[in-house]
Parts: C-alpha cells; sequence; structure tokens
C-alpha cells in the first residue's frame, strides 16, 4: 500500500466506521507523517560515504582502510598488541593478525616481543609506514574538506565534541565485554 493513497484511504474509511467524520472531512486526504531522519542513519550515511572515498584514498598508496587506522593508531599509541589493535579497529584478533603481518611484511611495521609477557609481540610503524601514512593523511584532509564544506569553523568543533561524546556515550553504557581467563592448569597435567 503506498502512503499517498492507500493509507488516506483507510484512515478515511475508519473516520466514517467510527463515526467521528462528516462526509466533507473524509473526503479530504490524510497526509503522512512528516520524519525527521534518526542521527543514527545520518551518522550511517556519512560513515558509508565516508568509506567509500577513504577506501579509495588508501588504496591508490597500496594500503587498505583497515590497515591505514592501524598505522594511525599505532603512529599515537606505539606499541600496542594485535589485540589492542582489533579493539581500536573493530576488527576481530584473527583479522588484525593478517593485517599486522602484512603490514610487516611490506615493511610498514615492525614487531618487538614484550619484555613481561614472552607470546605478546608490541608494533611500532617503521619510517616507511610514516611517509604512506603522511601520503595518505593528506588524502583524509582533502576527504575531510569536502565533507565539512560550508561549516563553519566552531560548528566543525562542536561536530568534533559531539561525535566523541556520542562515542564516549556509548562505550560506557556497553562496555566491550571482558576476555574470559585463561584455564588454570591442574595439579599433575
Amino acid at each position: 500500500m503506498c502512503w499517498s493513497g492507500g493509507l488516506s484511504a483507510v484512515l478515511a474509511a475508519a473516520w466514517i466506521v467510527l463515526g467521528t467524520m462528516d462526509r466533507a472531512t473524509a473526503a479530504k486526504p490524510v497526509s503522512p507523517p512528516v520524519s525527521v531522519p534518526r542521527i543514527g542513519y545520518l551518522i550511517y550515511r556519512v560513515e558509508r560515504r565516508l568509506r567509500v572515498r577513504l577506501d579509495e584514498a588508501v588504496a591508490s598508496h597500496g594500503i587498505t582502510t583497515t590497515e591505514y587506522v592501524t598505522l594511525s593508531v599505532l603512529r599515537e599509541r606505539d606499541g600496542l598488541s594485535c589485540a589492542q589493535l582489533a579493539r581500536w579497529a573493530f576488527v576481530t584478533p584473527q583479522a588484525m593478525n593478517l593485517v599486522i603481518s602484512a603490514l610487516q611484511r611490506r615493511g610498514l611495521i615492525r614487531r618487538r616481543p614484550d619484555p613481561h609477557h614472552g607470546r605478546v609481540l608490541r608494533a611500532s610503524v617503521t619510517a616507511k609506514g610514516l611517509k604512506v601514512l603522511d601520503r595518505c593523511d593528506r588524502n583524509m584532509d582533502a576527504i575531510e574538506d569536502d565533507m565539512l564544506d560550508g561549516l563553519a569553523p566552531d560548528m566543525i568543533e562542536t561536530v568534533r565534541e559531539a561525535l566523541h561524546s556520542c562515542a564516549h556515550s556509548l562505550e560506557a553504557s556497553r562496555p566491550l565485554p571482558r576476555p574470559r581467563p585463561l584455564p588454570r592448569k591442574r595439579d599433575g597435567a
């Protein structure tokens, strides 16, 4: 049933049956409610369009968007583990392991053993990785300029603060699940 005609006819018939409308009013079409887009939907639209542009831009530098995010996070937070990077990039630890391995093979990051945890490797961006990251950042600057075109600088800062606050609120209201503890070794096992 379409909103313009079908719903109006059903609503008009309901009013007539209930006896609350006279014949003159029943002939008038009922307009569908005007909806305001949900904020979550608008953020989704922005995210999808941003992702398409970013995917194209970073691909021209030989990396993926997840690799770009990983390099960016490592530049700011040197020495993270694969599991920590996975949380930052919103991917599984298994997927991040593939990302890290690919970046390491291409010489964009290096890994070193954690001095306190034998199986944990800490990642750092190499000089070559920083050069790729710098080129990608210039593309991201241009994409953000396009996205924010027409907004006053104080409005841009308001948008930044609002998005940061929204992300924080969502994280605080539903924190990431805690990792399960490793099973204890049994005596004699």
